[in-house]
């Protein structure tokens, strides 16, 4: 596969280098939602992530999947399960590869791929809603 950047000195890496270069969240003023910006290194292969959003018992309050991404510059935004958060929330990003179906050779191979995932980088940022 060919994936074609606009600025040409911004080298494609392969998986084991891919990097998150930026991760921020910005809460909306309606204690809801937040919006996150998400920026990896440039990539050979897409790459998978999980986000979560937890509270300051760890309680998980939101959750979003990104499946092979085709952008390294990304933008959610994710509607809190509950408003009204008194504490600082803590948004975590992890970015992952999937191994190749034909490298596993066990008969239940989606569970198999998904616990030998090779996670490259994780970052996490905090952010509090505006009055609280």
């Amino acid at each position: 596969m060919d994936i074609f950047f606009s600025d040409p000195t911004q080298v494609p890496l392969p998986p084991g280098e891919v990097r998150i270069r930026t991760f921020t969240a910005e809460p909306h003023p309606d204690g809801h939602r937040v919006r996150l910006y998400l920026e990896l290194t440039p990539f050979q292969k897409r790459p998978n992530g999980e986000i979560t959003i937890v509270d300051s018992a760890e309680n998980e309050v939101a959750n979003l999947s990104i499946i092979e991404t085709l952008e390294p510059h990304m933008e959610f935004t994710v509607h809190l399960r509950e408003a009204n958060h008194a504490d600082a929330l803590r948004a975590i990003a992890t970015i992952y590869y999937l191994p190749e179906p034909s490298m596993i050779e066990e008969p239940d191979e989606f569970e198999a791929r998904w616990s030998n995932k090779m996670v490259v980088d994780s970052a996490q940022t905090s952010f509090r809603f505006e009055g609280e």
